[in-house]
Parts: structure tokens; sequence; C-alpha cells
């Protein structure tokens, strides 16, 4: 299988898995961040993924230097109606798809293209319907 390719110009998006992982600095997330950098991709993530990441384990410095380097899009009526719209396309529901369905209604949102890094490819896939590029981390 070969690696999907984030184009330049567009938006590279961390779901909770890809920020974690970042945090970690995780040598694969860690890559695909210098790509953004170098394709001057904009490296986003939802505030809602936030609530998911932040914990008592999180090494907190490195969760802020970590946010310090990308942007944190904000959770909108705009963005929340729309993922409302994206579960009820696809018939999803509950707690973990309303916020899978938050992290592609930011990344539609976000400059095309746009690539979301994810250790939860099938929902986020269905939610997005091939409009966004998902990886599998």
């Amino acid at each position: 299988m070969t690696r999907p390719v984030a184009v330049p110009g567009g938006t590279l998006v961390l779901d909770r898995e890809g920020l974690t992982k970042a945090v970690r600095r995780d040598r694969d997330v860690t890559g695909w961040l210098a790509l953004a950098r170098a394709d001057d991709m904009r490296v986003i993530t939802s505030a809602v993924t936030l609530v998911e990441v932040v914990h008592p384990r999180i090494r907190r410095t490195a969760l802020e230097w970590t946010l310090s380097r990308l942007v944190v899009e904000p959770v909108t009526e705009l963005l929340a109606r729309r993922a409302a719209a994206l579960l009820g396309e696809t018939g999803l529901h509950g707690h973990r798809c309303a916020i899978d369905a938050m992290v592609c209604a930011t990344a539609l949102a976000a400059p095309a293209p746009a690539t979301v890094l994810t250790s939860d490819p099938d929902d986020l896939m269905a939610l997005c319907g091939g409009r966004v590029t998902i990886v599998k981390i």
C-alpha cells in the first residue's frame, strides 16, 4: 500500500490521536508535520480535540509547545450544524461520532485540499465522503 500524499498549500488536520502523537513526538507524525511546513500547509486541530487530549498524564509543556505550532480552530455554531448534518447524512451517532463529525466539519471548512491524520479512518472516511484525504496513523 502506498502512503497517501498531502497536497502543497492545503491543510493538515490532527484529530485526537494525531495531536497526541504530535505531543509525544511520534516519528510518523513528526514527519507529516515537517512535510506540512515544507509544503506551506496549514496545520490545524479542532478546539473539541483539546477536550479529548487533555488528561492528567499528558505533558502539559509538550502540549502547549505543540499547540503553539498549529492553529486551534474554534467550535462555532456553523461548524456544529455542519457536523450534525454529516452525522445525519451517514446515519452515525453517539459521543465518539459527534467528535469525529466536528473534526470532519473543521477539515471540510479548511483551505482545500485537506488531509486528516487519525487512528480511526473508517468513521472519518464515511463522514467526509471522499472530500478529504484520511490517513491512518
